[in-house]
């Protein structure tokens, strides 16, 4: 287990990161600033860095490139007033691990650091394939924490949208990614799924592809989709014969949240569409 740096120790977000981090029994130490974060990483290894959460994106991303030139090796989680889709794909391009923007979810933070802090194979997780504000196509290894980190950039580039919008989307998105990485790739690290977000002037359609052989949606008798309407826990008995863990209402909980679930015709790709109740601030174009 690397060590972990947080800094801004007179920051109050920092400071309860770092009561967190502590009280789960995680090697961590406090940084006054950059200048001081430099110094630190000279003097002993860090395998994880938390920006100041008062610190703006660009000025972390020249951090980062400096900390990388002392110690190649060390994972960002970065921290910022404010984002902007250019500065979440700045990010996303540098390998930061992760990017939290206000209000900052300490618990969410906490457990990729943890994550972070044990994780050698993290650098060729996410690759990104198209980037540019309204449309962003990554590559993404088969690894629940890989989502987890994806899950941390598509809530940042959607933080225009209203947090009620935000909070049905992106609870579809982690099912749908999830679902994917366990049914479609085993959670084959080896393998991968193909991930796109775009933003139109009234809708944000995500589009998510694994490499399985794909599915009928009656066939799914371990989801809870399938559930006769008297019987809404009839896919958990399924579950057990086949093994697989517990669960299996993401379908249900995606289809509740959004407005549009499209599989293709073999069922290994889905969009997901939720409709915009204003036009997008955002010129897709």
């Amino acid at each position: 287990m690397s060590r972990i740096l947080v800094i801004g120790i007179h920051t109050e977000t920092s400071c309860e990161i770092g009561a967190a981090l502590s009280a789960a029994g995680l090697p961590m130490e406090y940084s006054a600033g950059h200048a001081d974060t430099l110094r630190l990483l000279r003097m002993r290894s860090f395998g994880v860095v938390i920006t100041n959460p008062d610190s703006d994106v660009e000025e972390d991303l020249a951090l980062l490139d400096e900390m990388r030139f002392i110690r190649p090796g060390v994972k960002c989680i970065l921290l910022a007033r404010r984002s902007t889709p250019n500065d979440v794909i700045a990010a996303l391009r540098a390998r930061v691990f992760a990017c939290f923007t206000p209000p900052f979810d300490v618990a969410a933070i906490v457990s990729l650091a943890h994550s972070a802090a044990s994780d050698s194979h993290w650098r060729e997780d996410i690759h990104v394939l198209s980037a540019r504000p309204g449309w962003v196509s990554v590559r993404v290894s088969c690894r629940i924490i890989t989502a987890e980190r994806l899950i941390s950039f598509v809530n940042e580039l959607s933080s225009q949208l209203p947090e009620e919008t935000r909070r049905e989307m992106m609870q579809a998105f982690r099912e749908i990614l999830l679902n994917a990485m366990e049914h479609g790739a085993a959670f084959n690290p080896e393998q991968v799924i193909e991930v796109t977000g775009v933003r139109t002037a009234r809708s944000l359609v995500f589009d998510i592809r694994d490499p399985g052989a794909g599915f009928r949606p009656e066939a799914l008798t371990h989801a809870a989709i399938t559930n006769p309407i008297d019987d809404p826990v009839a896919h958990v008995a399924q579950r057990l014969e086949q093994g697989i863990r517990p669960g299996g209402f993401g379908l249900l909980l995606a289809r509740g949240t959004i407005d549009e679930l499209i599989y293709n015709e073999i069922g290994n790709e889905v969009l997901l569409i939720k409709y915009l109740d204003s036009p997008s601030t955002v010129n897709p174009a």
